[in-house]
């Protein structure tokens, strides 16, 4: 459904077909968009003043309209309710989502399954942002710390990430990062890269608390 919804975005912005799709795995919707221009030949003659703007709340629009497909083509991961319900409990934590993914989408995702009540998402980072990932993280620090008037700190935050990508992005950051291998990089390549502790899932809800706490 994502894909048939990033295709109708781009038609309804540019006027042309989306015949090739950029790499999507681990981009964020911005990067896919901007990708998705230098691969169909620069989509000459568009004015790209406001561009990703429109494109945003055109993907909103056609992701929306699919809305009703999530619980069939989507999943949640096992133990990862159960994970942001127990954080939820803890009087000192506060939870968001950094994600490639726009903020209608991403909220529409979470509604899906149940998961947004658990989050603040007035603190998080989307994919319609243009700030690298590392630099999202800060500012949702930066929001947190302005929103609840908490004296946070570096190493007050836990970066959960699931790629290679997001650890380095944690090091950017300097913050701490524990790795699931739930997505596309294992377990070795998550250590590899700086996270600690890894995870290979999220199925031990106890082990999951344990790991951010420390």
């Amino acid at each position: 459904m994502s894909r048939d919804a990033y295709a109708e975005a781009f038609r309804r912005v540019t006027g042309r077909p989306l015949v090739a799709l950029p790499q999507l795995a681990g981009a964020s919707d911005s990067e896919i968009f901007f990708d998705s221009l230098a691969l169909n030949d620069g989509v000459r003659g568009v004015d790209d003043g406001d561009l990703l703007a429109r494109y945003a709340a055109e993907l909103a629009s056609a992701f929306g309209a699919r809305s009703d497909l999530l619980l069939t083509q989507g999943r949640i991961l096992p133990g990862a309710r159960e994970a942001l319900a127990a954080m939820s409990r803890q009087p000192d934590v506060i939870q968001t989502v950094l994600t490639g993914t726009i903020r209608q989408n991403a909220q529409c995702k979470l509604q899906a399954f149940g998961l947004d009540s658990y989050l603040d998402l007035g603190i998080g980072g989307f994919g319609s942002d243009v700030y690298p990932r590392g630099t999202q993280i800060l500012r949702s620090l930066d929001m947190a710390k302005e929103k609840y008037g908490w004296h946070l700190v570096l190493d007050d935050v836990v970066y959960v990430a699931d790629s290679v990508r997001d650890v380095a992005a944690a090091k950017v950051a300097g913050v701490r990062c524990l790795g699931v291998a739930s997505g596309r990089s294992t377990v070795s390549e998550l250590r590899e890269a700086g996270a600690q502790p890894v995870l290979v899932d999220l199925s031990d809800t106890s082990r999951v608390v344990a790991a951010i706490r420390r």
